[in-house]
């Protein structure tokens, strides 16, 4: 057998990355309403995170819903309307005594997948399950994150639609 090429860490040629520049950027936000003290707090990350990345607050739409179970819907409608480069899903999830968290959780990120699958638009996905408030506490910077992946995937699907590939 023949040996692997040693790996460098340099990128392969032509490879794309997006930007983390938002300026001009529409993003849907929608978030839950269950455990909305948390939600609260995520969403602050959300709105300071785009700030700093040049998303007009003029460009933003942010939708309520009331559990986790609702938001692949509500950003379903939002990426039917044709007017957003990115979608944000915001929610928690904290696990209770009963089999319900399994099914909360599984079903609402794989609906949040299937938007992004189905619509073509990029969607981040900051629905946290925890354990517990503490946890899910210890995890509030997911919602910048989720700005930040959902900006650079608009700019990448921008950038590649702009390439043959």
């Amino acid at each position: 057998m023949g040996q692997r090429p040693q790996r460098t860490g340099q990128p392969v040629s032509g490879q794309r990355r997006g930007r983390l520049d938002g300026a001009g950027l529409r993003i849907g936000i929608v978030a839950s309403r269950y455990n909305e003290p948390i939600v609260t707090q995520l969403l602050e990350g959300v709105a300071d995170q785009l700030e700093r990345l040049g998303v007009k607050s003029s460009d933003v739409v942010q939708a309520g819903v009331p559990g986790a179970l609702e938001i692949p819907l509500a950003l379903k409608w939002l990426a039917q309307s044709g007017r957003f480069d990115a979608l944000v899903a915001v929610g928690v999830v904290i696990r209770g005594e009963t089999y319900h968290f399994e099914v909360v959780a599984n079903e609402s990120a794989r609906g949040v997948m299937d938007v992004a699958l189905q619509s073509g638009l990029p969607v981040a996905n900051a629905i946290l399950t925890a354990e517990n408030e503490a946890q899910a506490e210890a995890r509030l910077d997911k919602g910048a994150e989720a700005v930040r992946v959902a900006v650079e995937m608009a700019r990448l699907r921008s950038d590649l639609a702009g390439q043959v590939l």
